[in-house]
């Protein structure tokens, strides 16, 4: 997918959690803050800011969808055989 796909594909997500919370974009718009402009953005593809989202996601209680996006992001196998080399396996006896 190009990236106006995923973002319409974004957007179409968020108008489904919002008709399964049975909300209309102005009670969306209402209770997050947000202009009702910038709810029919994000659910058509256009322009928004990861705050928008943010708070969105948040006002239709799916802010736990970023969750495995926001996952701390572990040691790649690369990094890891690198720092091996950096790792101290015993000391040398010498005191300065």
């Amino acid at each position: 997918m190009n990236d106006n796909a995923i973002v319409e594909e974004l957007g179409q997500r968020i108008k489904r959690f919002r008709l399964n919370r049975n909300m209309t974009q102005s009670e969306v718009a209402e209770k997050s803050g947000l202009a009702r402009y910038s709810i029919s953005q994000l659910e058509n593809g256009g322009n928004f800011s990861c705050l928008t989202l943010v708070k969105v996601l948040r006002t239709l209680e799916c802010l736990e969808k970023l969750d495995s996006f926001l996952a701390p992001p572990g040691i790649s196998p690369l990094q890891l055989a690198k720092m091996q080399g950096k790792i101290r396996e015993r000391a040398s006896g010498q005191h300065k």
